[in-house]
């Protein structure tokens, strides 16, 4: 199978979960042709493609997942040697493997100055893994909606930044995501995390 199976539409930013060294998060990846971009921030994943310039992507279909792994809450998760490169992969998901340069700079948005690598990945083998077929939810959508807004909120805390219009919105997804059948106490610790504990 290939990388196009995985990834049929060029210039879509994909969610996938990104495997390195020591850390695993979920990663934004664009294809073009037959290489992968993306950007990380500083953690730990940033740190290990400095020194260690290998990584595993994973396909999920699994929105809980991606938010645990990008709020470091606890991860129920089995790993296997990955075939081409020397790391681990997560079983039981679709995986593309691959070799990975990063480019350091600077990226700015509202929230100000971050540190950021911006990477490209040669992917060296594709793993397709047969799964029975899950259905989109749409409470899982705002699920993944309240999750990227609450990091953006954690970090215009740190930086002294005036979060309260951005904490309005999250109390909104949240209540659409339980309005939608949305019932897991992973978008619960995600509001406890922004101080709502009366949720």
């Amino acid at each position: 199978m290939s990388l196009q199976t995985l990834l049929p539409e060029e210039g879509k930013v994909y969610e996938l979960l990104l495997v390195t060294k020591t850390n695993v998060t979920p990663v934004g990846v664009v294809r073009r042709g037959n290489i992968l971009h993306f950007k990380l921030f500083e953690g730990r994943s940033f740190e290990d493609l400095k020194a260690w310039p290998y990584a595993v992507l994973h396909v999920v279909d699994d929105v809980e997942l991606l938010v645990k792994a990008a709020f470091n809450f606890s991860l129920s998760l089995e790993f296997v040697p990955a075939e081409k490169v020397p790391l681990q992969r997560i079983e039981g998901f679709s995986w593309i493997e691959g070799s990975v340069k990063c480019l350091e700079g600077l990226i700015e948005d509202s929230l100000g100055s971050s540190q950021v690598l911006r990477c490209t990945f040669a992917p060296v083998h594709v793993g397709i893994i047969a799964r029975p077929p899950r259905p989109l939810s749409r409470a899982d959508c705002y699920l993944l909606e309240l999750a990227v807004l609450a990091s953006r909120i954690l970090v215009a805390r740190k930086r002294g930044i005036d979060s309260s219009k951005m904490l309005d919105k999250a109390r909104e997804l949240f209540g659409e995501y339980e309005r939608l059948g949305g019932r897991s106490e992973t978008a619960r610790e995600i509001m406890r995390l922004l101080g709502q504990e009366y949720l």
